[in-house]
């Protein structure tokens, strides 16, 4: 029977699991499947967007025709942009120059207010210059409701029953592991927390970019969006993940054009390092289990950019692929260059060198201090 939804809000949740049949170079032995969050009308953050805003009403601290401000340059503000339209409410997004053409015009044809701001700090990145714009768009909106996707609950909670709920109700209890990239740290580390428990033994692999901070390496330049980042969000469990992995703008945006040529899912960077990484666990596990990748983001926003030759050539990017297998290297200690995974250690601490970074939490708190 077809499925009648009163309004979009009730079409994000219970996104489609698929069958893959894995990277050309793997061969995989368990049965690996992707997850398709770019499913919903507005991708991944659609989940976290509505969760965010039902807990502030719940909290009274949104009401009707209130005002909603978020820092977003990618699926995070599509879906405050969405919810706050269906419910009325005034969205605000503080952006930064990376965003896509095609993501600054549907927000504003939702109706929100789009701000982008153009300095770049040297220590916190876009992240920084875009918070310290947001600070003063909250001055300007006394009573204006932050999100606070970095550091809020909602983030994390958006996932912890529904989506797993979803993966065991589909799967059952034989998932062997789940992977997924990070940037807030709410989609993975919220569905582990509860999948832990609900599937024992599995295997929670974190995917990250080169150059990225969130995992204990040297903030550097990089091309990927939608995961990695230059400060380390406050909703990241370090210890509900076991592993970590980084891969290069080259091996993310190839593997996007292989994700389209052998699956036919058009994915953004986000699903294209999902689908390198889940391919080769899947060679690690017997055909009774279950492997399942995370893919966020569809492929529309990175027409100019992943998915064109011009982009890549540019970049010296064509050809550049990721190998068969991850590099190891020493958690905290080795600097990842190419595709390279290590252990994440359980307590979130690190046991040898690593480079210290601006967290979120620090951040706002600094911030709102000023």
């Amino acid at each position: 029977m077809l499925k009648k939804a009163a309004s979009v809000l009730d079409l994000m949740k219970e996104t489609p699991l698929v069958a893959l049949k894995g990277r050309a170079v793997s061969q995989p032995k368990a049965q690996l499947w992707a997850k398709l969050e770019l499913a919903m009308p507005g991708q991944m953050k659609d989940r976290v967007a509505l969760k965010a805003i039902e807990d502030a009403e719940a909290r009274g601290q949104l009401k009707p025709g209130g005002v909603i401000a978020e820092s977003s340059s990618g699926t995070m503000a599509e879906g405050l942009a969405r919810v706050g339209a269906v419910k009325g409410y005034k969205v605000i997004i503080v952006t930064d120059p990376r965003i896509d053409i095609g993501l600054l015009n549907k927000l504003r044809a939702f109706g929100a207010q789009v701000d982008v701001v153009e300095t770049y700090h040297p220590t916190g990145g876009w992240q920084h210059s875009r918070l310290v714009r947001l600070r003063e768009v909250l001055h300007e909106n006394p009573g204006a409701f932050w999100p606070r996707q970095y550091d809020s609950p909602s983030n994390p909670g958006a996932y912890t029953e529904t989506m797993t709920h979803e993966l065991v109700n589909a799967l059952g209890p034989r998932i062997a592991a789940l992977v997924g990239t990070v940037g807030s740290g709410g989609s993975l580390t919220g569905t582990a927390e509860r999948l832990k428990a609900l599937a024992p033994g599995v295997r929670i692999v974190a995917v990250d970019a080169v150059g990225s901070v969130i995992f204990h390496q040297p903030n550097g330049p990089r091309l990927q969006s939608g995961h990695g980042n230059s400060i380390i969000a406050g909703n990241i469990n370090y210890r509900v993940i076991d592993e970590a992995h980084w891969l290069s703008d080259g091996e993310v945006f190839n593997a996007c054009h292989e994700l389209a040529r052998r699956e036919s899912i058009f994915g953004g960077g986000s699903s294209g390092a999902a689908y390198v990484v889940a391919s080769w666990l899947a060679e690690q596990f017997g055909p009774d289990q279950h492997v399942v990748a995370l893919m966020p983001d569809r492929g529309d926003r990175y027409c100019e950019t992943i998915y064109s030759r011009e982009y890549l050539a540019k970049h010296n990017l064509i050809g550049v692929e990721a190998a068969a297998a991850p590099v190891p290297i020493r958690y905290g200690v080795d600097v990842a260059e190419r595709w390279s995974h290590a252990a994440v250690p359980h307590d979130g601490s690190v046991p040898y060198y690593a480079p210290s970074v601006m967290r979120s939490g620090d951040l706002t708190r600094a911030l709102e201090l000023e």
